[in-house]
């Protein structure tokens, strides 16, 4: 899976709707997971922290071609007018950065998309 980048997001949930935003995703769409798989977006994980701190982290082999056909289906346009609701401040885009360290310690599993909540 050469060629993967790896993008990584941060944004604020509002702490008051924490136990909202899990349930939520306790329930994710499933033809809103089947765009992602379709539009390149893999390995997915959100980790969120008590006070609303939420980290995102994806790979994807193009991340402008990933953004745009998620941004072109009625699924995400749903799915992003329910979850405006639980965020603060300016809402950003991913982008890929520099990582600091990376060290893959195990060989890659097949690709599947998740979408999890850990604390």
């Amino acid at each position: 899976m050469a060629g993967l980048q790896r993008v990584c997001f941060q944004l604020q949930v509002n702490p008051g709707k924490i136990a909202e935003y899990r349930r939520r995703h306790a329930a994710v769409w499933p033809e809103f997971l089947i765009e992602l798989r379709r539009t390149g977006w893999q390995n997915y994980s959100l980790f969120l922290r008590d006070d609303g701190l939420l980290i995102g982290y994806f790979e994807t082999p193009d991340l402008t071609a990933a953004q745009a056909g998620m941004a072109a289906t009625a699924v995400n346009e749903r799915w992003q007018a329910e979850m405006a609701e639980f965020f603060e401040g300016p809402r950003g885009h991913p982008r890929p950065g520099l990582p600091a360290a990376h060290r893959d310690l195990q060989p890659r599993r097949p690709t599947r998309v998740r979408c999890e909540l850990v604390s």
